[in-house]
């Protein structure tokens, strides 16, 4: 019986660390394209590129993170429609080329087409990504699972403050986008390797080819529903099975937690170089607390990872945007510069793994059937702050209240610290009753 359950514990981690693999490289792309607006705007604004202005900027912002949310929200659905893995390949295409747009644009409406076409790829992959990792990743380990993967989104962070860096002053603006369209070559590689979701393949009836792809890892094959086959409508059921029973609270206090978090995510990433250099920082320094800041991203995730593993993603959730908020409202006060670089950093651990953690646990609790759906309409939701973010700081930049920023993000931080609270312990006053609910609800 122990030889029986050890060949799919090794093929498994064989097939883990296949997917995570290619999903990271994915992903890391994905915090390049990102991130990069926000480590090139400073120059923007200080060539007043396109006649450029505070509030405009923050519109550009918005742009990418509107069409972030418009690939978020039907990132599910698709995806348990046509497959993770299509879908991931037709993300990193998309948002590649339209990289490629922006690069090309002669005009501020060229650009927010481009950096709008770039959000609904980056909106679509990063929640499909999360849900095709969460299907291979060992029982138990979800949390930290997703946490390495999330690494890759900050590495994306400072590579994207690297190229500005290096190459907008010297070669001009439109190189950092350029640089942004070779994932583009990545596109292939992904099709040809990235394995497809067994329980995709079982749910659409193709057994022989998830048979296959189980006996070729070594893992087990999952169990079909006996819900029989699925109708057009039944698409609609995952984002239903939501709202059934008592969940409707939960799900409504996650996709809050959400909005709070990404208002305080992308308004951060977007705004920190700018707001930085604002409070008297050099370029080149301001841009250095975008790699420190995902530096810290980077430690958050794996600390993050394990802690809630060990005690509960909501509840680490809950702790971490307390502490962002503490440290973001520091970063309006003026403090010696390496005061300020760890303020930084210890932001940088908390904010971005406090809301990959409700990622986490919408991912572990719902149904492998579901879960896509619930990780996409609970990022989809949360895109509507992401959408606020960057406009709002521009709205402070524009008013010459910029130190009004960080005070406003704060404020994000500690409302997303309330709801994902209250669903730590609603949660913890429902734990079920099996063992394996029991060992999922301890993964949180």
């Amino acid at each position: 019986m122990s030889s029986s359950l050890a060949l799919p514990a090794r093929g498994g981690s064989r097939l883990a660390f296949l997917v995570v693999g290619l999903c990271w490289l994915a992903v890391l792309f994905d915090g390049l394209d990102m991130f990069i607006y926000g480590s090139v705007l400073p120059h923007l604004l200080a060539t007043k590129t396109f006649g450029l202005t505070p509030d405009q900027a923050g519109d550009l912002g918005s742009y990418a993170t509107f069409g972030m949310l418009v690939g978020a929200l039907t990132a599910g659905t698709v995806a348990d429609r046509m497959g993770r893995k299509k879908l991931m390949v037709s993300c990193v295409a998309l948002f590649s080329l339209a990289s490629g747009v922006c690069a090309l644009a002669d005009g501020i409406t060229v650009f927010g087409l481009g950096r709008t076409l770039a959000g609904v790829g980056l909106g679509g992959l990063l929640p499909t990504a999360i849900s095709m990792v969460s299907d291979y990743a060992p029982r138990g380990r979800g949390a930290i699972v997703i946490g390495l993967l999330m690494t890759a989104h900050h590495a994306g962070g400072i590579l994207s403050a690297y190229v500005a860096k290096w190459l907008v002053e010297p070669v001009g603006w439109q190189s950092a986008f350029w640089v942004c369209v070779t994932p583009l070559l990545f596109a292939p590689v992904l099709a040809k390797y990235l394995p497809e979701s067994l329980s995709f393949l079982v749910a659409k009836g193709r057994t022989d080819e998830a048979r296959e792809l189980a006996e070729r890892y070594d893992v087990e094959l999952p169990a079909a529903k006996s819900s029989g086959r699925q109708g057009a409508a039944d698409r609609w059921n995952a984002l239903v099975n939501l709202f059934r029973g008592g969940e409707w609270t939960q799900t409504l206090l996650y996709w809050l937690a959400s909005f709070g978090g990404l208002l305080l995510v992308y308004g951060v990433a977007t705004w920190l170089p700018t707001l930085m250099r604002a409070e008297g920082y050099e370029l080149a320094s301001a841009l250095y607390f975008v790699v420190v800041f995902n530096l810290g991203g980077i430690v958050g995730m794996l600390v993050a990872g394990r802690a809630a593993d060990r005690f509960g993603a909501p509840r680490i959730s809950a702790v971490w945007f307390a502490l962002t908020a503490a440290g973001v409202f520091l970063l309006s006060v003026h403090m010696p510069m390496s005061v300020t670089m760890v303020v930084v950093f210890l932001t940088g651990v908390f904010l971005n793994s406090a809301q990959t953690m409700i990622y986490a646990t919408v991912s572990i609790r719902s149904d492998a059937g579901d879960r896509a759906t619930a990780v996409g309409w609970t990022s989809g939701m949360g895109r509507f702050g992401a959408v606020f973010g960057p406009w709002l700081g521009g709205q402070l930049l524009a008013a010459n209240h910029g130190d009004w920023g960080f005070t406003a993000f704060a404020i994000a931080g500690l409302s997303s610290m309330v709801f994902i609270g209250i669903a730590a312990l609603r949660g913890g006053r429902s734990e079920g009753t099996t063992s394996e609910e029991q060992e999922l609800v301890a993964a949180h």
